[in-house]
């Protein structure tokens, strides 16, 4: 007897992603051009990849069997679908009255702002598509094929990159709640994701003191794995996403606890 409403919910909930994708990706292609601006602002591996060109750390680096050229534009590739703005959202759906109509609605407000950023990825598949085709005119010797089975688990990797990604914004945006203009926390969010992340230079060439202090926080794994996966060196995959899914389990319960708490100082500032 209990199956049949456990199943009703689980269709009603799918039904409401459906949805929410759907209404979500028709606004994101009204705002397609700027969506355009979005990723060719995403070129910072790219700008990266000409620096660490002409240095001679490249030869050495390459000694090694890794391939300086794919990385970086693996990494391109990475940070264009795990960039992430929920908290600026947030911030601004409080400023301007919007979030208590949505506390009112039955669908929880996480949904609202995760299709929202899946959405505009969908939306930035064929601009990524045409750059990459781009780039590979430009730098014709630095692309290659990878294997339809080793893009399916790229594509799974960046998936559970980019949510891991959201979920630190998230538990961050809950700020919002107590600072009037918590969208400065996501600007100090960006130097340890600039530097641990391995988008301004592979982790492989840090000091491995400093590699091991990144490896303790969820930055290269957002990127780096990802990147290194996509480009074809060698990782330790089922580790990588076991890592991944522990972030993403342990920041959603972080999340968790500081939406309660923000939702009854919300509600409390507001009776």
């Amino acid at each position: 007897m209990s199956y049949k409403p456990r199943q009703h919910k689980v269709l009603w909930f799918l039904r409401v992603i459906k949805s929410l994708l759907i209404n979500q990706y028709a606004l994101m292609m009204e705002y397609r051009a700027e969506i355009a601006l979005w990723a060719l602002s995403g070129i910072l591996p790219l700008i990266m990849l000409g620096l660490w060109s002409q240095t001679n750390i490249q030869d050495l680096i390459e000694l090694q069997g890794f391939n300086l050229k794919r990385y970086f534009l693996s990494a391109f590739v990475v940070r264009q679908f795990t960039v992430v703005w929920v908290i600026f959202s947030f911030e601004e759906d409080i400023v301007q009255g919007r979030l208590s109509p949505f506390l009112l609605q039955p669908v929880p407000l996480f949904w609202r702002y995760y299709t929202s950023h899946i959405a505009e990825q969908i939306t930035r598949v064929p601009i990524v598509a045409l750059m990459i085709m781009i780039l590979s005119v430009v730098l014709p010797n630095s692309f290659w094929l990878p294997k339809f089975t080793e893009l399916i688990l790229t594509t799974f990797v960046i998936f559970l990159a980019f949510t891991v990604r959201f979920m630190i914004h998230w538990a961050f945006a809950m700020s919002c709640f107590w600072v009037e203009r918590a969208s400065s926390i996501e600007r100090l969010l960006l130097i340890p994701y600039l530097f641990f992340s391995g988008l301004v230079a592979p982790i492989d060439t840090f000091p491995k003191e400093i590699s091991q202090i990144a490896y303790l926080t969820p930055y290269p794994y957002l990127l780096s794995f990802p990147a290194n996966l996509l480009s074809g060196h060698h990782v330790n995959i089922q580790l990588n996403i076991m890592i991944l899914i522990f972030w993403a389990l342990f920041l959603f319960l972080i999340s968790t606890l500081a939406w309660k708490k923000g939702v009854k100082h919300f509600t409390a500032m507001g009776a």
